[in-house]
């Protein structure tokens, strides 16, 4: 079955994470428990959850943790535009960093239902 680190989506979520860790550095100390603690949570909690999913036996147990990564997805990209509307990042990093979450969550999806159609085999 190989390990979580040989998804895709896994490596997808990685790679967002670190950008989200490289991005807040540059916030204000004041956001340090706010906001930067929020996203920096956030962003782990779909790479965490991905592989807590693939670490679980049945699709459906998988599936459970497969959805909340999509929801710490979610919310990352709701942080993200917080920080646009604070004017800690700009229009450009709020639509790249957006579009990398996206493509994340439509992974996610994808892989939800490939773990579906196993189980129908």
């Amino acid at each position: 079955m190989g390990s979580f680190t040989d998804l895709e989506v896994w490596k997808k979520a990685r790679a967002f994470r670190n950008n989200i860790a490289e991005l807040v550095k540059a916030f204000p100390p004041e956001e340090k428990y706010r906001l930067t603690d929020q996203i920096i949570r956030s962003s782990r909690s779909i790479g965490n959850n991905i592989a807590e999913g693939h670490g679980r036996f049945h699709y459906l147990d998988a599936s459970k943790f497969l959805v909340n990564a999509r929801g710490s997805a979610a919310e990352s990209i709701d942080h993200l535009f917080i920080a646009f509307d604070n004017e800690l990042i700009n229009q450009d990093t709020l639509d790249s960093l957006s579009k990398d979450c996206e493509e994340c969550m439509r992974m996610i999806n994808g892989y939800i239902s490939y773990l579906k159609k196993q189980t129908e085999h």
